[in-house]
C-alpha cells in the first residue's frame, strides 16, 4: 500500500518519507512508554522509591515525546491527505492525455469516473486517518514483543507467537471482506453506468410509453447491489468476530501461561504483575491494527486500481520524432488489426490518398471502415502493416504533429457546456470571432445563431442538448473548416439528417475538398460519385476493389451490386 502511495506521489515521495519518520518515531515512542511501566510497577511493588522515582521521569520524558511527535505526524499526515487528492487529480489527468484513445471505453470510463470521486477521497482519508494508527501500533507492538524478551523470553515468545496468530486471523479476515468489496465496487460502477443510461434515455424510455414504469436493467443492477450488500455486511462481521476472538485468545494464552509460571514459581510476583500489565495494554494496538485490517485492504485495493491506470502503458512516442514528408497524404499499407486478440476486424487492406484528393469508402456494416479512421488518428496501433500520413508512418510521428494534420467529424458529435463560439474555436483556439463567423457560415451555423436568445455566447448545454442532431453536426464541421487541416476524416453520416442540413453537411465536404484530403465514410449516392476514388471494403476485412465511379461500375463487382441497390432504393416511393 505505501509502494501504491509513492507510485501516486511520483518525484513528491518526501513528503511520505517524512509522514513515515515521523509516525514511526512516534510507535517507537509510544511502545518505548509501555515498557517502561514494567520496571516502574515493579519498583513499586518492591517499595524502591528511588528506582520509581527513575523510571516515573523516563516515563514523563517518553510520554512528551510521543506527545510531540503524535502532533507534528498528525499535522504532516493532514498535509499529505491534501496534497495527495490535489496531486492524484494532476496526475491522473496527466496521465490519462497520454493515454491511447481506444483505452476509453464504457467500463474503463465508469471506473476512472469512480477513481477520480471515491478512489481519491478513499487514498486521501486513509494517509490522514488510517496510517498513523496502522505504523504506530505495529510500530509499538514489535517494540513491546521484543521488550518482553528481556523481561522474561517464555512470556516474550508466548507473545510473539501470538502476534503472528493475530496477523494470519487479520489476513484472513480482511480477506474475507475485500473480497465483498471488490464485489461491490464493480457493482458500484454498473449501477453509475446505469444510472446515467437511465437518465439520457428518457426520450427513447417516454417514446415508448415507459416513462411510468420502471427501467428493469437499472433495477436489476440495484436488486444486485443489495444482495451485494448485504453479503458484505455478513461477511464484515465474521471478520471483525474473528479479530475479536483472536485478541482475546493471545491476551489468555499470555495470562494462563504466566499464571503457570507463577505458580511453580519460575517468575517473581512483582514482575508477573508488571508484564500482565503490560499485556493488557499491548493486546489494545493489537487488537485495533486487527480491526484495521479490512480497511487497510479495501484502500490497498483502491490504491491498486489507481496505480494501475497510473502504470497503464503510454501510446509509444518515437525517441526521434520524424517531420511530415508529403502533407496531405495517407497511406494504408497491407494494415492488420482486430480489437481482440485472433478476432480481426482487418486482414489486409491497402490504399492511398493523394494530397488534394477524396477518397470514399463503401462497404458493408463490419468490413472496417470507422476502424481505419481510428487507425489513421493512431486511437489504436496496427497489429501489422503500415499506416503513414503526411508520408510519415503515425508511430513516428509525436501526437502534436499527427493531430495536427487531421480533423476529424464523427457521427456521434459532442459538444462542451460552452458558448456556441467557444465550442466551434476549439478547432483553433487562436482564431478571430470573423475567421469562427466565416467557418460557421459555410457550415450553415449562421441559421443556427439568428435562433438562439443569446447568439454566439449561447451556452449549448452538455453535450449540445440545446442543438439537434443535425445542428450539431454543423458545428462539428465548423470546426474542421476553422482547424484547416491537410487532411480530414468525415463520416458523412447524412442519412439521418433533414434536407436542409444535408444540404449544409454536403457544402461543406467540397469546401473541405478543396483545401485539404478528404477520406469519407459514404452513405449518400452524390458523396460517392463525386470521390476521385473509392475504396469498397468486404466482409472479411480486406479490399475488394478500388476505382473511380465509373470504373467499378465498369468492372461490376461489389461496388456495382451496391450501386445498383442503392439506386434502386431511391427510387421507390409511397403506393396510395
Amino acid at each position: 500500500m505505501i509502494r501504491g502511495f509513492l507510485t501516486i506521489l511520483g518525484s513528491q515521495r518526501r513528503q511520505m518519507f517524512g509522514f513515515l519518520l515521523w509516525a514511526t518515531t512516534f510507535g517507537v515512542a509510544q511502545g518505548l512508554a509501555m515498557l517502561v511501566l514494567v520496571p516502574f510497577v515493579q519498583a513499586l511493588l518492591d517499595l524502591d522509591g528511588s528506582a520509581a522515582v527513575r523510571w516515573l521521569l523516563w516515563l514523563l520524558l517518553l510520554v512528551a515525546i510521543c506527545c510531540i511527535t503524535f502532533y507534528v505526524q498528525s499535522i504532516r499526515g493532514m498535509r499529505l491527505a491534501l496534497f495527495t487528492m490535489r496531486t492524484l487529480h494532476h496526475r491522473l489527468g496527466e496521465h490519462l492525455v497520454t493515454l491511447p484513445l481506444g483505452w476509453f471505453t464504457r467500463r474503463r470510463t465508469g471506473e476512472v469516473s469512480q477513481i477520480a470521486v471515491k478512489g481519491t477521497m478513499f487514498v486521501g482519508s486513509t494517509s490522514a486517518h488510517f496510517f498513523t494508527p496502522v505504523i504506530a501500533n505495529t510500530t509499538s507492538s514489535l517494540v513491546v514483543v521484543v521488550g518482553l524478551l528481556f523481561f522474561d523470553w517464555r512470556i516474550g515468545l508466548v507473545a510473539a507467537a501470538g502476534a503472528v496468530l493475530l496477523y494470519v486471523a487479520a489476513i484472513v479476515s480482511s480477506s474475507v471482506i475485500a473480497s465483498a468489496e471488490e464485489a461491490n465496487h464493480r457493482v458500484s460502477i454498473a449501477v453509475n453506468n446505469r444510472v446515467l443510461e437511465f437518465a439520457r434515455c428518457q426520450p427513447v424510455l417516454r417514446a415508448f410509453g415507459r416513462a411510468g414504469t420502471s427501467y428493469e436493467p437499472l433495477a436489476e443492477v440495484l436488486d444486485t447491489q443489495y444482495r451485494t450488500g448485504r453479503r458484505m455486511m455478513w461477511r464484515s462481521v465474521a471478520g471483525i468476530s474473528l479479530n475479536g476472538v483472536a485478541v482475546q485468545a493471545v491476551f489468555t494464552a499470555i495470562l494462563a501461561f504466566g499464571a503457570w509460571l507463577a505458580v511453580t514459581d519460575r517468575i517473581e510476583p512483582a514482575l508477573l504483575i508488571a508484564v500482565f500489565g503490560l499485556a493488557a495494554r499491548f493486546t489494545g494496538p493489537v487488537g485495533e491494527l486487527a480491526d484495521l485490517g479490512s480497511t487497510l485492504r479495501m484502500a490497498r485495493d483502491e490504491i491498486k486500481r489507481i496505480t494501475d491506470v497510473l502504470e497503464t502503458e503510454s501510446i509509444a512516442q518515437p525517441a526521434e520524432p520524424q517531420p511530415v514528408s508529403m502533407p496531405g497524404s495517407v497511406e494504408v499499407e497491407h494494415v492488420r488489426f482486430g480489437y481482440v486478440d485472433g478476432e480481426p476486424v482487418a486482414r489486409d487492406i491497402s490504399f492511398r490518398a493523394e494530397p488534394g484528393t477524396m477518397t470514399a469508402l463503401v462497404g458493408p456494416s463490419g468490413s472496417g471502415k470507422t476502424t481505419l479512421f481510428r487507425l489513421l488518428a493512431r486511437f489504436y496501433d496496427v497489429d501489422g502493416g503500415v499506416v503513414r500520413v503526411g508520408g510519415v508512418d503515425v508511430r513516428d510521428q509525436d501526437t502534436a504533429t499527427l493531430m495536427g494534420q487531421l480533423s476529424q467529424v464523427f457521427q456521434d458529435v459532442y459538444l462542451f457546456d460552452d458558448t456556441l463560439r467557444e465550442n466551434i474555436r476549439i478547432g483553433r483556439p487562436d482564431a478571430t470571432d470573423e475567421e469562427i463567423a466565416a467557418a460557421a457560415e459555410t457550415a450553415g451555423v449562421g441559421r443556427i445563431v439568428d435562433r438562439l436568445h443569446n447568439g454566439w455566447d449561447t451556452p449549448v448545454g452538455e453535450g449540445g442538448s440545446a442543438l439537434s442532431g443535425g445542428e450539431r453536426q454543423r458545428v462539428s464541421i465548423a470546426r474542421a473548416l476553422l482547424k484547416g487541416a491537410p487532411i480530414v476524416l468525415f463520416d458523412e453520416a447524412t442519412s439521418a439528417l433533414d434536407p436542409e442540413n444535408e444540404a449544409h453537411v454536403a457544402a461543406s465536404i467540397r469546401e473541405l475538398a478543396d483545401n485539404s484530403t478528404v477520406i469519407v465514410i459514404a452513405h449518400k449516392l452524390s458523396t460517392v460519385v463525386a470521390a476521385d476514388q473509392i475504396v469498397v471494403l468486404d466482409d472479411e476485412g480486406g479490399v475488394d476493389d478500388v476505382g473511380t465511379h465509373a470504373e467499378l461500375i465498369g468492372r461490376g463487382g461489389q461496388y456495382a451490386r451496391f450501386w445498383h441497390e442503392r439506386t434502386a432504393a431511391a427510387g421507390w416511393a409511397m403506393a396510395h
